[in-house]
């Protein structure tokens, strides 16, 4: 904790980097209707490779995000693979297994609504903890990239 108070403050266009990158990811994704994170990915790991020589600062806020955004395609698959597996039983039963499937398919949905939920005040938060010049960790990331 102690080296983290000694270290020099980020310049303001490495926070505006920093924060760009998230805010970049966000708006992408909206723009794409959030197209499992993929399109997030792709800004974060843009900036990733742009700026991972010039700033410790830029490069470590470029990889959470990158990081978050797979990890958000990742669920996002998997809720798919698991709406299809509840149809699937749906059809297979001749709609008698409907059920169970459709409160199972109400959970899913509110899964559904919670991830892109925590995915958007997760990105909120993101851009303006990269704007104070703090450092900031998703939660529910898988980090692949290091």
């Amino acid at each position: 904790m102690y080296a983290q108070m000694t270290q020099a403050a980020p310049a303001a266009s490495e926070r505006q980097w920093a924060a760009g990158v998230h805010v970049g990811a966000l708006v992408l994704a909206l723009m794409t209707s959030w197209i499992s994170g993929a399109a997030g990915a792709a800004v974060a790991g843009g900036v990733y490779l742009l700026k991972r020589d010039d700033s410790p600062f830029v490069a470590a806020h470029a990889r959470e995000a990158l990081n978050f955004n797979i990890s958000m395609f990742l669920y996002t698959c998997a809720l798919v693979v698991l709406g299809m597996v509840l149809l699937g039983a749906t059809v297979l039963t001749l709609g008698l297994g409907a059920i169970v499937t459709l409160p199972l398919g109400l959970v899913l949905m509110a899964a559904a609504a919670a991830l892109a939920l925590a995915w958007l005040v997760c990105s909120i938060v993101a851009a303006i903890r990269a704007w104070s010049g703090e450092t900031y960790r998703y939660p529910l990331t898988i980090r692949l990239v290091r």
